[in-house]
């Protein structure tokens, strides 16, 4: 049995909750959250605390709060030597206090708190200061059903930047896809199914494969047209802008 305590309320703690709850080998002693408001609705299920002081052991602590609390909180733990974590994307190893054994469990997805998560989607991203350690954040990974990779600091920066173009990025060109048929009084849904095909296509193919488009034709009466259409500059500056991109990338020009 691998006993956890997590430390914070957001959306990955929340998470990570649940899932941990739900396994078989894995015991959730405490849940801390400086304020306790969000975590009354799990009080019956684990035991609830805003006072670091009253802290249980355990084999893993979870540091699941805001990139700038990271820091601040692990040093006001009030323990030595204990398995350290924290889960952010961008965040150094060597932002936890020195007094810990510290490493990072990185889940490489987006959270959000009242949406439904399959964990088995979820690869988390491990990075350690002690190799002893790697096995029980692997353990723990498995036990929810995710897979775990092991990583340095410099690829765990790595794959958070590339995921903030592929989620952050590509959701708000959702986004502006959403304004552009609402001008136009149209349902946004019928574009959903293209959006899913297009994210289902890399499964088999590489993004590179997978481009199609104006801009890789380099038709440029569609182009003139659609800039013509759009009326943001934002929103001229953002399409003119993913044209050169894909037509840099594609061997074709303006």
């Amino acid at each position: 049995m691998i006993s956890v305590i997590i430390l914070g309320a957001g959306n990955v703690a929340t998470h990570l909750f649940k899932a941990f709850n739900n396994a078989g080998n894995i015991v959730v002693n405490q849940w801390y959250n400086r304020n306790l408001k969000p975590l009354q609705p799990f009080k019956n299920d684990v035991e609830i605390t805003k006072d670091l002081s009253q802290l249980k052991n355990a084999d893993i602590y979870i540091i699941a709060v805001s990139d700038d609390a990271i820091s601040k909180l692990s040093s006001q733990l009030p323990l030595e030597n204990r398995l350290v974590v924290h889960t952010s994307g961008s965040v150094s190893l060597h932002k936890l206090d020195k007094k810990h054994q510290r490493g990072v469990l990185y889940p490489l997805q987006t959270f959000s708190k009242n949406t439904d998560l399959n964990f088995k989607n979820v690869p988390f991203c491990i990075e350690i200061e002690h190799k002893s350690n790697f096995n029980i954040l692997k353990a723990l990974v498995s036990s929810i059903g995710s897979k775990s990779y092991k990583v340095n600091s410099e690829q765990r920066a790595a794959l958070h930047l590339a995921a903030v173009f592929v989620n952050n990025f590509t959701n708000q060109l959702y986004r502006i896809g959403h304004e552009i048929t609402e001008s136009k009084s149209v349902d946004f849904n019928i574009l959903k199914p293209l959006i899913k095909e297009t994210a289902n296509k890399i499964d088999t193919l590489t993004p590179y494969l997978a481009q199609t488009g104006p801009a890789k034709r380099n038709d440029k009466k569609t182009l003139k047209k659609h800039l013509g259409s759009l009326d943001k500059d934002i929103h001229k500056d953002i399409y003119e802008l993913m044209t050169k991109s894909i037509q840099q990338t594609h061997g074709k020009k303006l």
